[in-house]
Parts: C-alpha cells; structure tokens; sequence
C-alpha cells in the first residue's frame, strides 16, 4: 500500500520512517555524464502526458550542472525506480530527484518548473503558503477527469491525421 506524504513523495508501508534510506535513482540514460539528472517519469501513450513533455523537452534546464532527462513508464522496456511498479507511476506524474527521491504529483511538478526557464515563476508561486497544497487538490480533481480528456486529445489527434493539408503552396 502507498499513501502520499505531505511532501509530495510516495512513502511505502516499508519505508516511512523518516530515516529509511532513498530509493535507488534511475540510470540516466544515454548519459556518460556524472551530472545529476531530475528524471521526468511520464506516460508516454497519454496524449496529453506527450504534448505537455514536449514543451519541456525543448528547454534547456536553467543550472547547467543539472540535467532533466525524461522516461517513458508507458514503454515496457523502461527502468523503473526501485519499489514502484508500473501502475503507480502511470497514475500520476512522478519525477525522481537528483537525490533519488520519489516526488508525486504537485511536488513532481514543481520540481521540474523549478529547474526549467519560464516556469520558475509557477514553481515559485506553488511555493507560497498553502500554494502546493492546492495544487495537488487540483491535480486530482484532473485526475478524475483525466481519461475523458485523453479521449477528448486521441479524437482530436485523428480528426488532425485524417484532415487533408491545408495551405497556399504553389509550385514554381
């Protein structure tokens, strides 16, 4: 069983004490770099999930110490991290941390604004008293209605593949 601490992370029933060690971080992939990575733990066969990631993926992380790299839960040839499955990290958003920690749903979102140009604001207002909090509270409302919404986004990518190309070419 998993419950979500007031932080944001998942704390299993094994490893809730305060002291229990951090779960092992993800090989970065494709990176001979020592560099430490936030790892975006993303949906890939969600269309929403693929349309918000790539708006991330074209931005380069503010610290240049720090790198975000991005895994598709959804591929199952992905690595996991250690004590999650599958199924918990295609429910919700998730990134792992440079430190290896766990972070869920706002806390995983404010984590990547945070390291990313134009959405440091976001992070910084979630930050606020109270801000997170709310945040989560909105993120599951979302969450409920989420499978309509990625119906809604599935339909629409069709129509937009079935509709013929539209524009002023001439040919010269």
């Amino acid at each position: 069983m998993q419950r979500l601490g007031e932080e944001g992370l998942i704390e299993r029933d094994m490893a809730v004490a305060s002291n229990a060690p951090s779960p092992e971080p993800l090989p970065v992939p494709g990176s001979g770099e020592d560099r430490p990575a936030l790892i975006v733990l993303y949906d890939g066969a969600c269309p929403l999930c693929r349309r918000e990631i790539s708006v991330y993926r074209g931005l380069r992380p503010l610290n240049p110490d720090t790198q975000v790299c991005f895994a598709d839960v959804s591929d199952a040839g992905s690595s996991l991290p250690a004590g999650t499955t599958r199924d918990d990290l295609l429910a919700r958003f998730h990134v792992q941390s440079p430190d290896g920690r766990l972070l869920s749903g706002a806390q995983a979102f404010l984590a990547l604004w945070s390291a990313l140009p134009g959405w440091r604001w976001l992070a910084r207002l979630g930050r606020l008293p109270g801000m997170a909090w709310t945040m989560e509270k909105v993120y599951r409302l979302f969450l409920i209605y989420r499978p309509q919404l990625q119906g809604l986004a599935r339909r629409v990518d069709q129509s937009g593949a079935d509709a013929p190309a539209t524009g002023n070419f001439r040919e010269k």
